[in-house]
Order: structure tokens, then sequence, then C-alpha cells
């Protein structure tokens, strides 16, 4: 869909995440990493450092989560301006952030997933992935739909190979967690 993003939609897509980056602070999340630093790029997925700064090897999934998105509003509100769907997008997200780090989802990524240190985002970090998703809802919305899904897997496939871990692997272990997997993630 053509059109442009208007400028009241870019205030309430900054209002939104000013909205989620109170609540997650609200519910006890730090604002920054604990070590005191801000990194642009962690690149151990496994190490204290992950979620904690501006990102890491997981910002490829939340790029996806924007070009996924930009599929699903494209379909369900089609008729709806871009940035109402991209409004929608951003609470899609900023509700994924804030459920992600309740104590719940944090128990069960350690329990599920490779994820066995995690202690949750810092709002830095959670901001940041929702800027992400924006990103890859803006790309997805320029790119052609074979070309998004092309991206996609590229990032699916770089983040398997380098990290044993990606989008995909990450739900189907909160979903249904499986040993086997578990075991490969871990080098074994």
């Amino acid at each position: 869909m053509s059109g442009r993003i208007g400028r009241r939609a870019w205030l309430i897509v900054l209002a939104l995440v000013v909205a989620a980056a109170a609540i997650l602070l609200l519910m006890g999340r730090p604002p920054i990493c604990t070590c005191g630093t801000v990194k642009l790029w962690v690149g151990t997925a496994k190490g204290p450092d992950n979620s904690q700064h501006l990102s890491d090897w997981y910002t490829l999934s939340h790029i996806i989560h924007g070009f996924l998105f930009f599929g699903v509003t494209a379909l369900l509100l089609r008729r709806r301006s871009v940035g109402l769907r991209l409004m929608v997008a951003v609470i899609a997200e900023a509700g994924w952030e804030i459920v992600e780090n309740s104590p719940f989802i944090i128990e069960r990524y350690r329990h599920a997933t490779m994820a066995l240190g995690y202690s949750g985002d810092t709002v830095l970090n959670s901001v940041s992935d929702i800027s992400a998703m924006i990103l890859g809802f803006l790309i997805a919305r320029r790119l052609p739909w074979w070309g998004t899904v092309a991206l996609a897997i590229g990032f699916e496939l770089l983040a398997l190979a380098v990290i044993r871990d990606n989008l995909t692997l990450n739900i189907w272990m909160l979903v249904a967690p499986s040993d086997a997997i578990r075991t490969w993630q871990a080098g074994g």
C-alpha cells in the first residue's frame, strides 16, 4: 500500500514506545545494563550482555517481526492507512516486550530455551527491539513480498549458523521444548 506515514501517526508511535518504556520501568526492568555501559552491538548470545544493550543477534528476530506485522496488517487492515497499521504493529511489539519481561516468560525462557541465565531485557534493549520491528515494517513496505521473505529466510539462516538460535527455534522452544534441540544449541 502506498501513502505516507503522517506526522500524527509518528507522534502516536513515539508515545506508544515511551509508554512501553514507562511500563517496563514500573515493572522493575533496569533502564540500561547493570554493568553501567551501553554497547551498540553484543555478538555473544549466551553471555550476560545479551538483551542488555542496543542490539544483538536477536535484533534480527525483531526486524522479522516487522516483516510479519506488515504482512498481517496488510491482509487484515488493507483499507486502513499505513500509519494506522504501523501503530497496530507497535502496539503488538510493545505488548510482546512487556509480556516477554514478565516473571512467567523469563522463567519459561530459562527452563525451555538455550537462555539459561536470561534475566530479561533492559528498557534500552526493549526500546531498541521495538525500533528494530519498526525498521522491519518499513523495509517490508518498500520491498516486494518475495524480497521480504528472502531477507527473513536469510536472517533466520544467519542467526542459526552463528548462534544456533533464531526466531523459529525461539518460538518452537517456548511452545514445545525439545531436549534434542536444547542439546544441539548448547553445542552438544
